[in-house]
């Protein structure tokens, strides 16, 4: 056991009461975004000196690509850089990630751009890119010997929570706005038994949750009182991409902002890798994508300022419908630091956004990856995005849970009678 590794795990027995050696790997503390303050590791989400956000850090050892490489083909491949024990393959848990990155030549044509590729995470076990962070915070919550996993949700978090508890044998309540799409609430419910609908939007569900948790001992909601070791999971999909590329970062990268945190720790896995020398250090570009019935990050990006008015959710993007987001600063702090931009698009280039990835890709994507490939396109319309540069979309989740979106602009083109005649007057022949 290296000198580091020795020091954290004598470090995790005595200041952490009842959480055994080594339960969160090389994570160190936990550390306020804002004022720097340092808390031990433990479910605490919230800096008691200025309530600013907190956040894991590390004391990483050397790690080689080689390491990773021979890992496991999931998150865990990258165990040493997230907050899970060097055991993790050993409990049940749903083996999330190491989606595919494909090359998206068609879609690229279309839209000018020389050298593009999709991040596609709809392949994860629950079909979206929540089973990633989610399966960090159940490993977070089952060191802390919590007895209720649970989350508010707009649909694919309560899929994901509610599948991995049930995989992990651990009871699961799941909360999410009563108006969620219908495909959601029946992924999630073929689950658990214990999936409660709330009349209100996200944000009033997220409230809702907070609550519970303050009240009720024992209740892990991955989203509030252990999001610190669950929003480390989306550095996962920083890390693949750069791996998948070659141990390489892409020039450019958009990411659909909800609450802001998969951008975050996208750039954050970018970061890391640099710091472990384990790709080269160079520029890139950070894309924010929401749909304008939701664009609070958007809107003080375009105003210039700091200041992001939450909103109530009006748009078809339900998984992006989060009024007030968490990590909105800091999305707009990346995407400006690093020479990009957050931009918004109508329900309509949604749709749109949805069709035209099915049809250059045969990919299939939700209304989230419909808005990231809509703003996508208005990127390169405006001249906001360079087309001659790498780069990269994520499309998080698959189209199969917000059918709806679609349904009543796609369909047969003629209904014709089972005849040759009749279906050379469709003109199709």
């Amino acid at each position: 056991m290296s000198a580091v590794i020795a020091e954290q795990a004598e470090t995790t027995s005595t200041t952490t009461s009842g959480i055994r050696e080594g339960a969160f790997g090389n994570a160190r503390t936990l550390t306020c975004r804002e004022c720097g303050h340092e808390v031990e590791l433990g479910p605490h989400y919230a800096c008691m000196e200025c309530f600013g956000p907190l956040e894991i850090a590390y004391d990483f050892p050397a790690v080689t690509r080689e390491q990773i490489e021979a890992g496991p083909r999931n998150i865990w491949r990258y165990k040493a850089l997230l907050p899970v024990p060097t055991d993790i393959e050993q409990s049940p848990n749903m083996e999330p990630g190491f989606t595919r990155l494909l090359k998206a030549g068609n879609l690229g044509r279309e839209l000018g751009i020389d050298n593009l590729w999709v991040k596609d995470d709809s392949t994860n076990p629950t079909n979206s890119f929540k089973d990633r962070v989610v399966a960090c915070a159940l490993s977070a919550a089952t060191e802390f010997g919590s007895k209720v996993f649970a989350c508010p949700s707009t649909g694919n978090l309560a899929n994901a929570v509610a599948a991995a508890g049930a995989r992990a044998g651990i009871k699961t309540v799941v909360f999410i706005p009563s108006n969620l799409e219908k495909p959601k609430q029946v992924n999630s419910a073929v689950f658990t038994e214990s999936l409660v609908a709330v009349n209100g939007n996200y944000d009033d569900v997220n409230k809702l949750a907070s609550e519970i948790a303050g009240e009720e001992d024992g209740w892990a909601f991955v989203n509030v009182n252990v999001r610190p070791y669950y929003a480390e999971g989306s550095k996962t999909l920083g890390y693949e991409i750069a791996e998948q590329l070659g141990w390489r970062l892409p020039d450019q990268i958009v990411i659909p902002v909800a609450s802001g945190s998969q951008l975050t720790k996208v750039h954050k896995a970018f970061q890391e890798l640099i710091k472990l020398g384990l790709v080269e250090d160079k520029p890139y570009k950070v894309f924010g994508a929401q749909a304008n019935g939701c664009s609070p990050v958007s809107a003080a990006y375009k105003g210039g300022t700091d200041a992001i008015r939450p909103v109530k959710p009006d748009t078809i993007a339900k998984s992006l419908a989060i009024g007030n987001p968490a990590d909105g600063i800091y999305v707009l702090d990346i995407c400006r630091q690093t020479g990009g931009a957050v931009e918004d698009i109508t329900d309509d280039e949604v749709r749109q956004g949805i069709v035209l990835l099915a049809r250059t890709e045969g990919i299939f994507t939700e209304t989230a990856g419909g808005t990231t490939v809509g703003v996508l396109k208005k990127l390169v319309e405006t001249g906001q995005l360079d087309t001659s540069l790498e780069t990269v979309v994520i499309n998080t989740g698959h189209g199969l849970k917000t059918l709806d979106a679609v349904s009543d602009s796609v369909g047969p083109v003629a209904t014709i009678e089972p005849s040759y005649a009749a279906f050379v007057q469709t003109g199709l022949a």
